[in-house]
């Protein structure tokens, strides 16, 4: 999903491939400053069997975590990764904002009885 300004440093950030519909690559939360786009990854995957081995291999990332994200970017530094533009109405819910805009949305778009 298209992400502009420093929201996209919220999120896993694609590097677009010059072949239409992959991926070179996966960036977890980078500044602003340094994102390689402003397209977020915002965590609806499809994923190939083989990225379990990838995880158990994983180096510690980001926050101190194994990030899903760097593995997937081990697949796309293989040519292995797709992407699809998301263009619908999403809501960040990791936070008390989006989690509350989002009931908000629903709330306005549906008749309670």
């Amino acid at each position: 999903m298209k992400v502009d300004g420093p929201d996209i440093s919220k999120y896993g950030v694609i590097m677009p491939n010059n072949k239409t519909g992959l991926v070179s690559g996966l960036i977890e939360k980078p500044n602003f400053e340094n994102a390689p786009s402003n397209l977020a990854c915002i965590g609806r995957y499809v994923l190939t069997s083989d990225i379990f081995d990838i995880l158990r291999n994983q180096s510690i990332g980001v926050g101190g975590e194994i990030q899903l994200a760097d593995s997937i970017n081990t697949q796309a530094e293989n040519n292995r990764v797709e992407t699809v533009l998301l263009n619908g109405k999403r809501f960040g819910c990791g936070n008390i904002q989006g989690y509350v805009e989002a009931i908000k949305h629903i709330a306005s778009n549906y008749k309670f009885d």
